[in-house]
């Protein structure tokens, strides 16, 4: 039996799970905005404290590598290199926008030629996003999308389902009768089960000195105004 402790960051949630066997075992969640570095240690903790209560040991890590948001990624992605380097085990990186798409897979009614687009919010009209088939092949590959009237037009001669915070944008440009948009989805460590778990069986690790989390864009920075600057806009 491998125990898996699998953490997410990604967005405004922060969540971990220790799972095994196909089913969770243990789990904590704050959805109560970006409180990452503050809380997941202390969540790590916990999940620690309840591997020893129960006589266990951990046998990997497994953590959301993004796209998201570049603070959150670096810090769930610091703490799983550390804890498995600490522990001398496997670290599994999983892709957010996967993660997304097996929740959404797991708990609609779907066929076998539904399609997947998970999106993650980023600045403007732009989010994050792919398609993914029934058997989570990359119908379209992970990559920045400004939305229009034409995003996803190629797909919707079969049934899309779209989902994720940046779906909300996507929704005001977007109206097709294959569109179906589901409210709520957001990537947590309790979906990252399956996807662990096949990682952790395939031997699929990612090296702890030199993986880095999934951005698909570089960080652009928001310089603070001078007050100066405030001052000559108003005259």
């Amino acid at each position: 039996m491998a125990v898996i402790l699998n953490i997410d960051t990604s967005t405004a949630v922060c969540s971990v799970a220790l799972t095994a066997e196909g089913a969770v075992m243990y789990h904590l969640e704050d959805t109560k905005g970006r409180n990452h570095a503050a809380l997941l240690s202390g969540f790590i903790k916990q999940c620690l404290d309840f591997l020893a209560d129960k006589e266990l040991r951990l046998d990997a890590v497994a953590v959301g590598i993004g796209p998201g948001s570049y603070t959150g990624l670096r810090i769930g992605l610091s703490e799983a290199k550390g804890l498995a380097f600490a522990l001398n085990i496997p670290l599994i990186g999983i892709p957010t926008l996967l993660t997304m798409a097996v929740s959404v897979m797991f708990s609609h009614d779907v066929d076998e030629s539904t399609l997947f687009a998970p999106m993650i919010d980023a600045r403007r009209m732009e989010v994050y996003t792919a398609v993914y088939d029934m058997a989570l092949n990359e119908v379209m590959p992970p990559a920045p999308l400004i939305l229009d009237e034409k995003s996803y037009s190629e797909f919707f001669d079969r049934r899309v389902l779209l989902f994720g915070d940046g779906s909300d944008k996507a929704k005001s440009v977007i109206s097709h009768p294959n569109a179906e948009f589901i409210d709520g989805v957001v990537p947590l460590a309790v979906d990252m089960l399956a996807l662990s778990e096949r990682a952790f069986r395939d031997g699929d690790f990612l090296d702890l000195a030199y993986s880095t989390p999934t951005y698909l864009k570089d960080y652009q920075a928001i310089r603070p105004r001078n007050p100066l600057e405030s001052l000559l806009d108003e005259q």
